[in-house]
């Protein structure tokens, strides 16, 4: 298993997203700690063998959160398995992850597995509209959403994702107490180095997404922002 609770920064690729082979390289040779690939919508499993091919070529570490069975490729370092806690339509609680064990159980290698409770805080975001999240009220109820992954599911990590939108630093911290002693994976919205830099004063690992296809050196730039913190 790879060692998460070291991990810092992290870009995420989307295996749907094109990235010519100079940004891909800049991406990994930048310094980051890590690479998560995932997406929501084309998710194949050709377009993520075709990524992780790619990304091996460089000595990152790589991780494939899954959100498809069809696209689960063999390979990567590690696997997150999200539970998404506000989730408004019960089946992308533990149906699919039943489904998934029915299949695939005999041929899991559990240390390569990393559980986290996945906490959708865009309403308007692709995934928020998928598993028909629950809009979080306020700081207070993401702080408890954080208990529910750490104290009662024992779950190693709690990713706040805002998916394409900054989130608001109050709901940060409120998640990151309620985490406890759980890893804190911030995601969502983080187009500057200052944006990175106090996301990282809160949480454990920040994680630099969409503005990579948008500003490459826009996204280059929050490593050192988050590493100096």
């Amino acid at each position: 298993m790879i060692d998460y609770r070291g991990w810092r920064h992290v870009f995420k690729l989307d295996p749907d997203k094109a990235i010519d082979e100079d940004a891909l390289e800049a991406i990994c040779e930048s310094g980051t700690d890590g690479i998560i690939v995932g997406g929501t919508y084309g998710v194949t499993y050709d377009n993520t063998l075709e990524l992780m091919s790619r990304i091996r070529r460089y000595a990152v570490p790589a991780v494939l959160e899954i959100s498809s069975l069809e696209a689960v490729v063999p390979g990567f370092d590690s696997y997150l398995i999200p539970l998404v806690l506000n989730a408004g339509d019960p089946d992308w609680m533990f149906a699919p992850h039943v489904s998934g064990l029915k299949t695939y159980g005999a041929y899991i290698h559990w240390d390569d597995i990393i559980t986290e409770g996945y906490l959708i805080a865009n309403p308007e975001a692709g995934v928020a509209e998928l598993t028909r999240a629950r809009p979080i009220a306020d700081a207070q109820e993401a702080k408890a959403y954080a208990q529910v992954a750490t104290k009662i599911c024992r779950l190693p990590i709690v990713y706040l994702e805002y998916s394409g939108t900054y989130g608001d630093p109050a709901v940060v911290r409120a998640c990151k107490a309620g985490a406890d002693e759980a890893h804190l994976f911030y995601g969502g919205g983080i187009r500057t180095p200052e944006q990175a830099s106090e996301m990282a004063a809160i949480a454990d690992t920040v994680v630099v997404g969409n503005v990579i296809y948008d500003d490459l050196e826009a996204a280059l730039a929050t490593v050192a922002a988050v590493k100096r913190e």
